[in-house]
């Protein structure tokens, strides 16, 4: 009974789980340059004496949906849209670089080049980008980014560094929502990769199918607690035969 038990807590927790990534990739649904999460579970047969009739199930690697979004067009100078599996380079909040597909930046009060959650945006050379006081500034599809103030010359700023994961080197989603290598190393700036000027990408999410997924996962895990519930049952039962004076 006890092996029913665990089975079944073993497959409302996976249930639980997947429905918690898909809720968060809903909530996530127009968050520009999201990646949806993945979610994967295995069965692990219960090996021990007798017939092997039980499995549990475990969290098997997961990661995120590599597919680019959809690009919106906004006209403005400073949203920019990643071209191919190209990823932005900005500092983390615990200083290490990270990057992220989101690519709607400002400049910071400091004159700094900035997302759109205040993080510093890196140049190739792994250095904020500094903007003068009232310039005007304008980003090439390289990412170099070039300056303009009245009565001067332009002049060139720096290049946003532009990376592209490999083989060797996947990225990780970290859980301030930011994608890192698993050494935790920068990736190599990429020289070929390019952005679109004006424009912005969004989600990745399918909201009709992350709303099924969740509908799947809740009837998922309605079955195992009801199993749970059959088992209380049948516990309580055997319980009372046991207890009868013969």
């Amino acid at each position: 009974m006890d092996r029913l038990i665990y089975t079944a807590m073993s497959g409302a927790s996976a249930a639980a789980q997947r429905q918690a990534v898909l809720a968060n990739n809903l909530a996530n649904a127009s968050t520009q340059g999201f990646r949806a999460e993945l979610s994967a579970f295995r069965a692990v047969p219960l090996r021990g004496e007798g017939a092997t009739t039980r499995v549990f199930t475990v969290e098997a690697t997961t990661g995120h949906d590599s597919r680019a979004g959809s690009i919106e067009r906004t006209g403005r100078d400073l949203d920019l849209a990643a071209q191919g599996q190209a990823w932005f380079a900005v500092q983390g909040l615990d200083g290490t670089e990270a990057y992220t597909r989101g690519g709607a930046f400002q400049v910071s009060s400091e004159g700094t080049l900035v997302n759109s959650a205040g993080l510093v945006v890196l140049s190739d050379g792994g250095a904020p980008i500094d903007v003068p006081q009232g310039a005007q500034i304008a980003i090439g599809t390289d990412g170099t980014v070039t300056s303009k103030t009245d009565g001067q010359p332009g002049a060139t700023l720096g290049r946003i560094k532009l990376a592209t994961e490999d083989a060797e080197n996947r990225l990780q989603r970290g859980e301030d929502g930011l994608f890192r290598t698993a050494t935790q190393e920068p990736l190599a700036a990429d020289a070929t990769a390019r952005v679109e000027s004006g424009a912005l990408e969004g989600s990745n999410v399918n909201p009709v199918e992350a709303m099924v997924g969740m509908i799947a996962a809740a009837r998922q895990f309605d079955q195992q607690m009801r199993l749970l519930q059959n088992t209380e049952t049948a516990d309580k039962a055997a319980s009372q035969l046991l207890s009868v004076q013969g």
